[in-house]
């Protein structure tokens, strides 16, 4: 059973951006897509640990400030050439309400 959290609104994040939730395992970034999806990743890049939640939203990818990774918002995963990934955090929208899983971040700081 999931126990959800609420994280922020819609509103707050603005259309391809993010914003970041501090949680027991680290900064998590929550990006909104122009067609108003939400999704959750990790915020550290693996590859040189850039700030994703500062990076370009396009679709439903990111691209660290950095060094130019693209990574899937859905997936986690690095697109193209890159190799790696993010992880990725479940989110669900009721109404302008954002919630997190609160049982997967307890999950992940026993690891």
């Amino acid at each position: 059973m999931s126990d959800w959290v609420e994280i922020g609104k819609l509103s707050d994040i603005p259309r391809r951006g993010a914003r970041c939730v501090k949680t027991p395992i680290g900064k998590i970034a929550v990006f909104r897509t122009a067609a108003d999806e939400v999704f959750a990743i990790d915020d550290q890049c693996p590859h040189k640990g850039g700030p994703l939640s500062q990076g370009i939203v396009h679709g439903a990818q990111v691209t660290c400030p950095l060094h130019n990774w693209v990574f899937s918002l859905e997936t986690g995963e690095a697109q193209g050439a890159d190799e790696g990934a993010v992880r990725t955090f479940a989110l669900r929208l009721d109404g302008e309400k954002i919630f997190m899983d609160a049982n997967v971040l307890l999950a992940a700081a026993a690891e």
